[in-house]
């Protein structure tokens, strides 16, 4: 054998151990694939039926898992979960969330609608939406964020009864997202071409309105683990919310927190633009006291275009600068 022939037979053996290698990592690959697609659906059954077994039903209805190589597919034809002896439940359409491999710790979640809903202390609802989509950053022990995207939102009561349905509200587009910041729980949020039935709010009439915020709850991962009977004890801090219709806005920031009696304690400030305006969507809302509000506003008009003043409420008792606004039922 030549020293040619021996140098020709080098570049053959290192092609064919690194193929040999690909080979090996892509049976690994494909193994692991298919072993957690198998895990899915064992571990999704095992928590159906542990749930049975405590008098809750839960399904995911033909649960699939799907899109090998590339891609990590969970997909079921509708989500029902309901638990009698707490009156809770909730089903809504198809779900299907994907995890690329490129982004395996990033999976995105479309959801179909309607979500019907029943829980205790309010009606039955039923909401829809175009389009709906979540995103999940995973980490350990908590998700680093959850958001949510929708799109063509709109809310109605679900009666069990022949009667018919009231049509609470609908908005052009929707988002939010949740962070968890030490054992806080931070809060960001936004809507548009929200609209609010009239037959929602007794009769009264809104505008259109637009608005973002962004909020922090105290202690809210204690609070997720273990969902509180109660707001009692609980506090937030309001980092801003602005809500606008036309001209007018208002925006709010500041701390309010529940105390063991229900009653609420906040030292907020309020910044407005166009009282004027703003006084007009109030008097619309609450006839009954469109006297008072337009004097009252008149007054802060006097401050300017865009005045700002103190919202104090303490043990209940509410008012806007120098107006008083009356007290404020305890909450449960």
């Amino acid at each position: 054998m030549t020293s040619s022939d021996e140098r020709s037979r080098k570049p053959r053996r290192r092609l064919f151990w690194l193929a040999a290698f690909i080979l090996v990592l892509f049976a690994l690959y494909s193994g692991g694939w298919f072993y957690l697609a198998g895990k899915v659906k064992t571990e999704a059954e095992r928590a159906v039926a542990e749930l049975g077994s405590k008098g809750i039903k839960a399904d995911c209805a033909n649960l699939t898992v799907s899109g090998y190589p590339l891609d990590f597919t969970v997909a079921c034809d509708s989500l029902a979960y309901q638990d009698d002896a707490r009156n809770v439940a909730a089903s809504t359409g198809d779900m299907n969330v994907v995890a690329r491999i490129t982004q395996p710790l990033s999976p995105v979640a479309n959801l179909r609608g309607p979500l019907r809903t029943v829980a205790p202390g309010m009606p039955p609802l039923w909401l829809d939406w175009d389009k709906l989509h979540a995103t999940v950053k995973l980490s350990w022990p908590l998700p680093r964020r959850i958001s949510l995207q929708a799109e063509g939102l709109s809310g109605q009561t679900d009666p069990a009864d022949d009667t018919d349905p009231v049509q609470l509200f609908s908005a052009g587009q929707a988002a939010g997202q949740l962070q968890p910041n030490g054992q806080d729980l931070v809060y960001t949020g936004s809507f548009g071409d929200l609209k609010i039935d009239a037959e929602a709010v007794g009769g009264r009439v809104l505008p259109e309105l637009d608005g973002a915020g962004e909020a922090t709850v105290k202690n809210g991962v204690a609070l997720i683990k273990a969902p509180p009977k109660s707001l009692r004890g609980q506090s937030v801090e309001i980092a801003s919310l602005d809500v606008s219709s036309g001209t007018a806005r208002v925006t709010v920031s500041g701390p309010i927190s529940i105390d063991a009696d229900g009653l609420i304690d906040a030292n907020l400030s309020i910044k407005l633009k166009d009282p004027k305006a703003v006084a007009a969507i109030l008097a619309g809302a609450i006839p009954e006291h469109k006297s008072e509000i337009e004097q009252g506003f008149a007054g802060i008009a006097m401050l300017g275009n865009q005045p700002s003043m103190p919202l104090k409420i303490v043990k209940g008792k509410a008012s806007l600068g120098f107006i008083p606004l009356g007290k404020i039922k305890p909450v449960d």
